[in-house]
């Protein structure tokens, strides 16, 4: 998937309500050099009005990447859903400085989202991953093993193993 599929020509529509519908794959975020994704199926529709001095966006993303858990390290599907609400304006430059206004210039009949695309979908997953079958106790694996052994030991075994001058402190944050 090329990123210029993600350049609008906009010059010969009429003023209105537009849409258009996008299948986002893997390929669109290795076109980015990003692999943190094994594989990406995301469906995008983008509402854009146009009017006469400047376009309204609105992208809607919502599907499925595949990304490895970061406890267990085992590949699931992470569902994400994101939008976007973006201006173009119209200027004597271009300016992509502000996360929400887009100035192109005057003389410009196409208007490129590609990088909007990908910064909302990537800021779409979770920074942590964790695999749904660790959080319910289901997915059994040599890592999570591993770090269950690992694991530091109870509280109560480790308040009897405190140093004695630290006592009184906590005694002040209980005597309220």
């Amino acid at each position: 998937m090329k990123k210029r599929e993600f350049t609008i020509p906009f010059s010969g529509l009429k003023q209105g309500k537009h849409e258009f519908d996008y299948v986002i794959e893997n390929e669109f975020f290795e076109s980015f050099e990003y692999t943190e994704f094994n594989s990406a199926n995301i469906g995008l529709r983008v509402l854009m009005t146009k009017f006469s001095m400047m376009l309204e966006l609105e992208l809607v993303a919502e599907g499925m990447v595949n990304v490895d858990c970061d406890s267990s390290g085992e590949p699931y599907e992470q569902p994400i859903s994101s939008n976007l609400e973006l201006v173009v304006k119209f200027g004597d430059e271009y300016n992509d400085e502000d996360d929400e206004i887009l100035t192109i210039p005057h003389g410009e009949h196409q208007v490129d989202i590609a990088q909007y695309i990908y910064e909302m979908l990537v800021l779409a997953v979770p920074q942590r991953r964790v695999h749904p079958g660790v959080l319910d106790g289901t997915l059994k694996s040599e890592a999570l093993t591993k770090l269950e052994e690992l694991q530091p030991k109870d509280k109560k075994e480790n308040k009897d193993n405190t140093d004695p001058r630290w006592d009184a402190l906590k005694d002040i944050i209980t005597d309220k």
